[in-house]
């Protein structure tokens, strides 16, 4: 049985220190507690759900025999969900290790710089995940990947994508051979860019703040800024939105592969 000193401090987990101190975090909802059992970089430590959700779930459960499933009512559960409309499983996952950047040949890398809402990251981080992108690297600004806001708009997706948490001038500093593509409203146009510089990944892709973009600091270390063309007259686009754009661009057009690529085709 789920005491209420053990409800109290699963609720204190939408806190980061709280995080830190217990060293796990929350996850919600069937797709998202399946994607952290199935995945390789996360320990799946606890799980709080519905005894339907438990028996319908059972031979993956059986995958799994250090993870213990506890049973309880609608009433318990919707006090340890953060959601509105709380679903059948809670999980306490284990905070990971910190990740490094360890770049793959041939793929991309999405840097942050102070993305601060949790919808946005976490949208990105799910972004990144339908592009097989490994590595999402945050600036110490932005907001924290594991608070249940992020956590429940990846949709699962952060069980897949490894989250570097770093000053990211740093991380341009240690890996300098890797180009820094930065999205600006004033940059050169996207589908144009790769004819013109006959530039391929790896490369940083580098995504600003919502209201204020780029850093001036980062904006200088950058080998080239790119921006997407305007139509019609909104001011700006929702950071998540144009990283999706970006990636859409950049990993799936023909131009946008190394000649390597496609010559081997």
């Amino acid at each position: 049985m789920v005491s209420k000193a053990q409800i109290k401090e699963i609720r204190l987990l939408h806190l980061k220190k709280h995080r830190e101190q217990h060293g796990c975090f929350l996850a919600e909802g069937d797709k998202t507690v399946c994607s952290f059992l199935e995945s390789n970089m996360y320990q799946v430590q606890q799980i709080f759900a519905l005894a339907e959700w438990i028996e319908a779930r059972r031979m993956w459960l059986e995958k799994q025999p250090d993870v213990k499933a506890e049973a309880v009512s609608p009433h318990v559960l919707s006090q340890l969900s953060h959601l509105q409309t709380p679903q059948q499983v809670v999980a306490l996952i284990k905070l990971p290790h910190r990740f490094s950047l360890a770049p793959q040949h041939n793929n991309w890398i999405l840097a942050l710089d102070a993305i601060r809402d949790p919808g946005n990251l976490g949208t990105i981080i799910r972004i990144a995940d339908w592009f097989g992108i490994e590595y999402v690297c945050c600036s110490p600004d932005c907001a924290d990947a594991f608070q249940p806001k992020v956590v429940q708009a990846s949709m699962g997706s952060l069980a897949r994508v490894r989250i570097v948490e770093e000053a990211l001038a740093t991380l341009f500093q240690q890996h300098a051979k890797i180009p820094v593509l930065a999205a600006t409203l004033h940059g050169k146009p996207i589908q144009v860019f790769p004819q013109q510089t006959g530039w391929h990944p790896p490369a940083f892709l580098l995504v600003g703040n919502e209201a204020h973009g780029i850093s001036p600091a980062l904006l200088r270390m950058a080998t080239a800024q790119i921006t997407i063309p305007r139509v019609g007259r909104a001011e700006s686009l929702n950071a998540a939105v144009a990283t999706g754009i970006l990636c859409a661009f950049l990993c799936l057009t023909e131009t946008a592969r190394p000649a390597r690529d496609k010559s081997a085709g």
